[in-house]
This record gives C-alpha cells, structure tokens and sequence, in this order.
C-alpha cells in the first residue's frame, strides 16, 4: 500500500500546503488527489504573495480587473477566491462523501486584521459569503485577540481553520472558542454543522532553538509539542461538553499538523509526516514534502492518544534552559509579523502591476 494511502486509512487526511494557478490549470492538483491522497489544500499570505509575485499567471487579471474601483486588497481577494473555489469543486467530492469532514480549502483573513475581533469576524462573515463555497474554511489566527473572533465567527455559522497555533495550551484557548460558539448556536437553536480545524505549527520549534540545545535533543520539540496537544486534542473528546454537543449535532474540530516540511539537513523530508501521524487529524504539507513522503515516506508509527513520551522529552527541553511557554508566545508573535509583512508586501505587488488609471 502507498505510503498516502496508508495515512488515509489510518484516519490521517493529506492536504496541501499551497496554491497556484499553475496547479490548477494544468491538472498538478488534481493529480496529487488521484495519485497521492491528497484531500484538500490550505493557503496563506506568504503562499499568494509567490505565487502572484513570482508569475504572470495573475497579471492580466490585476492590470485589468473586471472592476477597476476594486481596492488592492479587494482585488487580492477575488483572486484568492477565483482561484479556492476552483480548488474546492475539486475536493468537493470527498466532502460530499465525508459528510462535510474532508474536502477542505482555506482562505487567510487580512493580515492586517490580527488585533482587530470585530474587524476580522467582519471579514470572515463577507469573504465566506461572497464565495459561496461549501468547503471553504476563513483562516484566523489562535492569538488572544483572534480567540474571540473565532467564537464569534462559528457563532455566526463561517467554518474556521484556526492558524498560527503553537502549544497545547494555545489550541485548548481555540478549541474553547469553538465550543463557546457552539454552544450559542444551539442554545439559539441554530444547526450545529459549523466545521473547523485548529492548526498547530510543528517545524518552526524546532527551528528557532537550532544550536541552543544538546544534540540529543536537536529536531525533536516540534514532535514533542505536537504529542502533548494530541493528548489534551483526545482527551477533549470524552469531556461531558462535548459530548453534548456532538449529541446534538456538532462534528469535531479536526486537529491539523501546519508548518511540517524540514527545516533542517539533518532530517528526511518526510520526518514530521512519518512522525506525526495520527487517526483523526489532518497534515498539510508542502509540495516538495508530499512529494518526498509520496515516493520514499514510511508509515513506522502510530500516535499515542496520550501523547507517548511527550512529557518527559519536554522535561528535558526544561532541564536545557528552553521556556517552552514563553517560546510559543514568541513563536506566535513572529507568526502573526511574519504573515504581515507578507501582506503587505503581496498589496504591494499587486499595486505596482495594475494598469495606472486610465490606461
């Protein structure tokens, strides 16, 4: 059996983490559904700025929009929408036949929105309108401020990928968001079918204490944050909320593995797939990493449900002066700038390519 398919059948969806018009145009994406298991795609500032800024696929539709009042930042979404949308109807199908579980495409709010609730659940209730895509997930960060937009925008029935996680404690903050605002919805008596992921960033750890740590303990805190959220991730499924919530209708948040291709020599492109898998999960993965994984990748082991050995590796990032919760916090905090500065730099390009009014 593929080393995909084996994932699949573990209970493990394989999604990709990127997005081009290339792909879409000459049948790459549908490819890697038929060929490699892949069962949906998310996407990020960074990912659109590459690809509108490193091709022409883009250009004539930003030098002559169909609407030329279009702001740059609405112009970029249409784009972004244009291209999802065409991405979704192809994973439609497996939606359709998870019942709304798989099948998922993402679009990432403004970055610019990052401490602004109102503002960001504004923008995720009219960019999951306007697309009027079924499986359509409006990206929002896991930061204090974007905990109360994400309850907010499940309240108001936008399914949410939640992005920029880095700790267990991170993701139960998100994952009570997500509780809270279906809770709401059904002491309204709203449907409960209101999907989300949370997304936990794996590989940045371990990049961000390369050389501070004994070689022992190199390329292995990502995993280690990973197992630990998994515990909590499972042990939420037996609390007595949500098995009231479930009862009446709900479907689980999905924890989902981001930020997975190898930051590091040492390691084989593969290794946060072959480490990381785990029934009821997702891992989106680079296209060279799902390559990679697709043609040499292993399935060797099967996630603990209480994380494994998690507890006493990170004991061991303690005894080596690592601050893992100040970490995540700075972490997140560089996530959040990160995806800013890709924004604007992306609202840049798209200005100095469009025509000067006029023309």
């Amino acid at each position: 059996m593929k080393a995909t398919l084996k994932l699949q059948a573990l209970g493990q969806s394989l999604w990709l983490d990127n997005i081009t018009r290339g792909m879409l145009g000459d049948g790459t994406l549908a490819r890697y559904r038929d060929e490699y298991d892949v069962t949906g795609l998310t996407s990020n500032p960074s990912i659109f700025l590459k690809a509108i800024r490193d091709t022409a696929a883009y250009d004539i539709d930003i030098a002559k929009p169909a609407d030329p009042h279009l702001t740059d930042e609405a112009l970029f979404f249409s784009l972004a929408i244009k291209d999802l949308t065409q991405a979704a109807e192809l994973f439609l199908p497996v939606h359709q036949k998870t019942g709304g579980i798989d099948g998922w495409v993402s679009l990432e709010v403004s970055s610019w929105l990052a401490e602004d609730a109102v503002g960001t659940v504004a923008a995720a209730k009219s960019l999951h309108a306007s697309a009027r895509c079924p499986n359509l997930f409006i990206k929002i960060p896991g930061t204090p401020i974007g905990v109360i937009a994400i309850e907010e925008a499940i309240f108001a029935g936008v399914p949410v990928n939640v992005t920029l996680l880095f700790s267990r404690e991170q993701y139960v903050e998100a994952a009570n968001a997500y509780w809270r605002g279906l809770a709401r919805r059904r002491d309204a008596g709203l449907d409960l079918h209101v999907a989300s992921v949370a997304s936990l960033f794996v590989s940045r750890w371990d990049a961000a204490i390369a050389g501070e740590v004994p070689f022992g303990l190199r390329n292995r805190l990502g995993v280690a944050i990973a197992k630990q959220t998994y515990g909590a991730y499972r042990e939420r499924m037996s609390h007595p909320m949500w098995r009231e919530l479930a009862e009446a209708g709900a479907s689980p948040q999905r924890l989902l593995w981001a930020s997975t291709g190898v930051k590091s020599r040492e390691l084989s492109p593969g290794y946060y797939i072959e480490a990381l898998a785990a029934p009821d999960t997702v891992n989106t993965v680079p296209e060279a990493t799902l390559l990679a994984f697709a043609t040499g990748g292993q399935l060797i082991s099967v996630m603990r449900e209480d994380g494994g050995n998690a507890d006493p590796v990170l004991a061991d990032f303690a005894h080596a002066g690592i601050d893992v919760v100040a970490l995540a916090a700075r972490l997140q905090r560089e996530g959040v700038e990160a995806f800013r500065q890709a924004w604007a730099e992306l609202m840049q390009v798209i200005a100095g390519k469009r025509l000067p009014k006029g023309s």
